[in-house]
């Protein structure tokens, strides 16, 4: 019988599983489960904290009794919801009867039909998903983009006084360091992690259409607005969506979404470019004993971290999308094409985390190979016509761009003698020809 990585469907669950294991604590069916559970529970509580007549002689002091239907929740207790889904073929109906006969469990049966009172499964899934995004990504996502990030900025330190040629349209242009290179995928990341900080995890609560009107027509005494808030707000810390219709709006969600995507497609710029600096040999690869680049030649040692690292953020990128676009739009009050779609987003994180992985794999992988720098700063003298022409520009010389352009553009065989040679016979006092002449690719990488 061949193991349930080698005949899973889904990489992510075969393949890739380990490194995202811990995700499923987060968006898997069992999990799922487990937040219902969180917020059915936390409800009932909540309730029995407001004037409802029937409620106020529960012993407050079994609070902690109940919250161990979620607590102490287990894959083998969501059998048994399961079990009773067979029968209701409503998944968050199975949650409630579940609960329910925790209470005769605990003898608590008379006060059992407040479990689920006035809700909407809608209720429940749109504050459990938001709920278990939000901890999940707080538990496992940010302290992996977060790693990402300081390995790049140890990297920026490390190399921000090594000169490297930079390239505009692939061509050699003015100089720059390789330092401040990596740090700007650093500062973008930085960006992107603080706006993430500002979207809110928002959730709907609000009854079958998002009136509370069953809520109003049992108890028309009781602000059940204010109480709906205060729950979301205050005993789920999330943002309680207002008004609404029988769903989440998922505008804030797609939002995240976005973001997610932005982070990824920075990290997808970050990929290609190493991906492209170890093609120019700029950077060489810490050889592993016993891998193996290519099944036909023995020489290779392929950038295959960056290359996974791309291919899983694209994976991500295409259902981020999928679900920014699809969620904040439904038929009416509601239709169905929500649920299926929310049981996905686990997937691209799961894709995102297996790529960051790659990437932090790949980063301390690489070798820095200075001969290369300087070979390639050292062959392209022409890039510094550009600071040349300025300070020629600055003494009022005449001409001076189209003086160089004539001097460089489309010349292979610029050299520190041409260049020298040109200055030298510049009619030009000489010190400005003694500044001229100090410049060179090595040098002139600006601040």
């Amino acid at each position: 019988m061949a193991s349930n990585s080698l005949t899973a469907v889904s990489p992510i669950d075969g393949r890739y599983r380990q490194q995202v294991a811990r995700l499923s604590d987060y968006f898997s069916e069992y999990a799922l489960i487990r937040y219902r559970l969180r917020v059915e529970t936390e409800y009932f509580i909540a309730l029995c904290n407001i004037p409802i007549e029937q409620l106020k002689d529960f012993d407050k002091e079994r609070f902690g009794e109940l919250r161990e239907i979620y607590r102490s929740f287990t894959p083998e207790k969501a059998e048994q919801i399961k079990e009773i889904e067979k029968t209701t073929n409503h998944d968050v109906k199975a949650v409630e009867y579940y609960i329910k006969n925790e209470f005769r469990k605990m003898g608590l049966e008379r006060f059992s039909e407040f479990v689920h009172f006035g809700l909407t499964s809608q209720d429940i899934n749109n504050t459990a998903t938001p709920l278990s995004l939000s901890e999940g990504i707080r538990d496992v996502y940010m302290p992996l983009i977060d790693e990402i990030t300081g390995i790049l900025e140890s990297l920026a330190e490390e190399w921000k006084e090594i000169p490297m040629l930079a390239r505009t349209h692939g061509q050699p242009a003015s100089p720059t360091r390789l330092g401040k290179e990596i740090y700007v995928f650093a500062a973008r990341l930085k960006e992107q992690i603080r706006l993430l900080g500002t979207v809110p995890y928002s959730a709907k609560f609000g009854g079958a259409t998002g009136n509370l009107n069953a809520h109003y027509f049992a108890y028309p005494q009781i602000d059940w607005n204010r109480f709906a808030t205060d729950f979301v707000e205050k005993e789920l810390g999330l943002k309680r969506s207002y008004p609404t219709t029988q769903i989440e709006h998922y505008d804030n969600l797609a939002a995240l979404f976005d973001n997610l995507k932005r982070i990824n497609t920075i990290l997808i710029d970050l990929a290609r470019d190493i991906w492209t600096y170890i093609s120019m040999e700029y950077f060489r690869q810490k050889i592993k004993t016993g891998e193996v680049g290519s099944s036909a030649m023995p020489h290779k040692v392929n950038p295959i971290d960056f290359e996974n690292a791309e291919g899983n953020l694209g994976i991500a990128n295409a259902l981020y999308v999928h679900l920014a676009g699809k969620l904040p739009i439904s038929r009416l009050q509601r239709d169905l094409t929500d649920s299926t779609v929310l049981r996905n987003i686990g997937v691209p994180l799961a894709h995102s985390i297996i790529a960051f992985n790659s990437l932090k794999k790949g980063l301390g992988k690489l070798i820095l190979n200075r001969q290369a720098l300087e070979r390639d700063l050292e062959n392209n003298w022409a890039v510094v016509a550009e600071g040349i022409q300025t300070v020629l520009r600055r003494e009022g010389y005449p001409n001076p761009y189209e003086a160089l352009k004539a001097l460089t553009r489309g010349n292979q065989g610029i050299t520190r003698t041409v260049i020298r040679d040109f200055i030298t016979g510049l009619d030009v006092p000489q010190a400005v020809k003694e500044e001229l002449l100090g410049i060179s690719p090595q040098n002139y990488t600006g601040k």
